[in-house]
């Protein structure tokens, strides 16, 4: 059960979150060498597959975990230092259009994915309990920074499991 708040976190951040059964920093610590190695699972000819028309391709999907963990660390800095000000929400559907993931490897995403967790993990073990429980706005909403922590972890499990339910479920 997590320690979380309901007042801490969107209730769309649920599914995340409810993933994360134990201390979030084992679970990014844990991902930082399991994800990559899942993606090295992923055959070559796979990695630009989409499982239905409009749906984005495993690199797609690689590419917005990472883009989200990238926002989802910012907003956990700045709020983390105490900043006030209103955190805009962004749209995950332009970043992936505009983003052109296709044309880099798994194993370009994977190297990337690993320099951008431990740079995130150095700076959420900075974070005091104090820290830790500072909230700000995000998209309008009051957030947390253990929360946001929680939905890093969470969001990769929840998009590694659709890669596999979704896209790797025939291999």
């Amino acid at each position: 059960m997590n320690p979380l708040k309901s007042d801490e976190y969107p209730v769309s951040w649920e599914p995340y979150i409810e993933v994360v059964n134990k201390d979030p920093k084992d679970v990014l610590k844990e991902q930082l060498i399991s994800f990559p190695a899942f993606l090295a699972s992923i055959p070559p000819e796979k990695a630009e597959y989409a499982y239905a028309e409009g749906k984005w391709t495993i690199k797609e999907v690689v590419g917005h975990v990472i883009d989200t963990e990238r926002i989802m660390a910012y907003r956990a800095l700045r709020f983390a230092r105490n900043d006030t000000q209103s955190l805009p929400g962004y749209d995950e559907e332009t970043f992936v259009q505009n983003a052109h993931f296709n044309d880099y490897s798994l194993e370009h995403y994977s190297e990337e994915f690993t320099l951008l967790r431990k740079s995130n993990l150095m700076l959420i073990e900075s974070f005091n309990t104090n820290e830790l429980l500072r909230s700000g706005l995000a998209n309008d909403r009051l957030v947390s920074v253990r929360a946001l922590v929680y939905v890093i972890a969470g969001h990769l499990a929840h998009h590694r499991s659709i890669i596999q339910d979704r896209y790797l479920n025939d291999i």
